[in-house]
């Protein structure tokens, strides 16, 4: 039994972001179309610290496959050493034979799927016409949620805010080029952006104060809640939700996990009110955004759905051009 070895450059070679989110919104119809299994999570984090792993598995019985991801993160120290600050790797099951069919790194997978969610959301729930753009946190995410969001609504402003003036500066220096046509204007405070945007995505650590508040959205604004993907993390103040349209990947994950828990916890909005799953919207169970006036959100801590697809459609595209190396763990 021969298994594909795929490093970080090889599946970089492979992205194309067209295909991640048509993977990715597949991915979401067979999970609300219930051919997905998926457990929780697990986490293992070192006592006291943000430093650790969590493994996201899970079997599209549609696709035939199951995939494990292990991420890793908060390691500090590791670029002394020459390593990143985290890792992730995904091993590829067939899933009739158990078979190992590929082991790549996951560093663009969960980049670049989690950058799908959010194109997605804003495709299903924000205002046809919205052209401006708030990114919250000028991070490598926040440039992947506005290359996808791109491609979904015809943007012509992007308001920029992050923990730094250098980051705002690079991250408009990096995207300026590559978007051409669109205007770039940096922020002295988050609430500058928000108020001038028709979406506004959330991609910070989250583990700082919540920065987005009710009363600077205007109405219609549609909201991509990227970066609390953990209990501890948050970047909305929870009156946000009340009113609003709230959309999870998965409610089962959101409610322990996402932005969502803090409002569920706090009482500004009861499990039953969230009005539906991504996958509903898609499938057409539900209708997406309704009028121009509504405030939509979407709450995504990432699923191992996510991660199976765009592993498989990588995996797919390395073998017919014959990339990676081949091992044979049995012999």
């Amino acid at each position: 039994m021969e298994t594909l070895l795929l490093n970080k450059s090889e599946v970089g070679s492979l992205i194309d972001l067209d295909d991640i989110l048509e993977s990715v919104e597949n991915g979401y119809r067979s999970f609300s179309s219930g051919l997905v299994v998926q457990p929780d999570f697990m986490t293992i984090v070192k006592p006291g610290t943000h430093t650790g792993f969590d493994f996201k598995g899970g079997l599209d019985l549609g696709g035939g496959y199951i995939t494990i991801k292990s991420s890793s993160g908060g390691y500090p120290d590791n670029p002394k050493i020459g390593l990143p600050t985290g890792m992730n790797t995904v091993f590829l099951y067939e899933a009739d034979t158990s078979a190992l069919k590929c082991i790549m790194d996951g560093t663009w997978i969960t980049g670049c799927r989690t950058a799908a969610a959010g194109a997605i959301s804003v495709k299903y729930l924000s205002r046809k016409d919205s052209s401006s753009i708030c990114i919250i946190g000028a991070g490598n995410q926040g440039r992947r949620q506005l290359r996808a969001m791109a491609r979904v609504r015809n943007i012509t402003d992007v308001y920029v805010w992050g923990y730094s003036e250098d980051e705002i500066t690079s991250y408009i220096a990096d995207m300026s080029p590559e978007l051409h046509g669109i205007k770039f204007h940096p922020c002295s405070s988050a609430e500058e952006g928000i108020r001038k945007a028709d979406i506004v995505v959330t991609a910070t650590i989250g583990r700082r104060a919540p920065i987005v508040k009710r009363e600077w959205l205007k109405p219609g604004t549609h909201i991509a809640a990227i970066g609390a993907d953990m209990p501890d993390k948050q970047e909305l103040c929870t009156d946000v939700f009340k009113g609003a349209k709230v959309v999870n990947d998965s409610i089962k994950l959101c409610v322990k996990n996402g932005e969502t828990h803090h409002a569920v916890d706090e009482g500004v909005i009861k499990v039953e009110e969230i009005y539906a799953e991504i996958g509903d919207i898609i499938l057409g169970k539900k209708p997406g955004r309704e009028n121009d006036d509504e405030i939509t959100i979407f709450d995504t801590v990432g699923m191992a759905i996510q991660d199976n697809v765009t592993a498989v459609s990588l995996y797919n595209m390395a073998v017919k051009k014959g990339l990676g190396v081949k091992y044979d763990f049995l012999k």
